[in-house]
């Protein structure tokens, strides 16, 4: 138990070291990454609002595979949604997590599909 504890304490204190350095504003959102065991999420916020402006998940796509390959298409996915909501740039928050597999995949398929990351 004091493991799990020590463990969700370091993932809390990388999480807010990284948000530390980014903001999110209405003309460049913050793009947040949140991976559970299954799903991938991704959000692109407004910190100065407070407000999501456009929000996505694997959960909602009708593509099933590998993590990897899904988390991919929700990269596409989000920056379409973006385009629609006429947003073209945005600055990456990876969370407490390694820029690596999931989030890696998401980031580079966002950017393939013309978001400015």
């Amino acid at each position: 138990m004091h493991q799990r504890k020590h463990t969700n304490q370091q993932r809390l204190r990388r999480a807010k070291r990284v948000r530390s350095t980014i903001r999110g504003t209405a003309e460049r959102p913050r793009l947040s990454v949140f991976r559970s065991n299954y799903f991938t999420y991704v959000q692109l916020i407004d910190d100065a609002a407070g407000k999501t402006i456009v929000s996505s998940s694997t959960r909602a796509l009708a593509e099933k595979g590998k993590k990897s390959e899904t988390a991919a298409a929700l990269g596409k996915s989000i920056a379409a949604a973006a385009k629609k909501a006429g947003i073209v740039r945005a600055v990456l928050d990876r969370g407490s997590y390694r820029y690596h597999g999931r989030v890696k995949a998401v980031a580079e398929a966002a950017r393939k599909a013309g978001l400015v990351i």
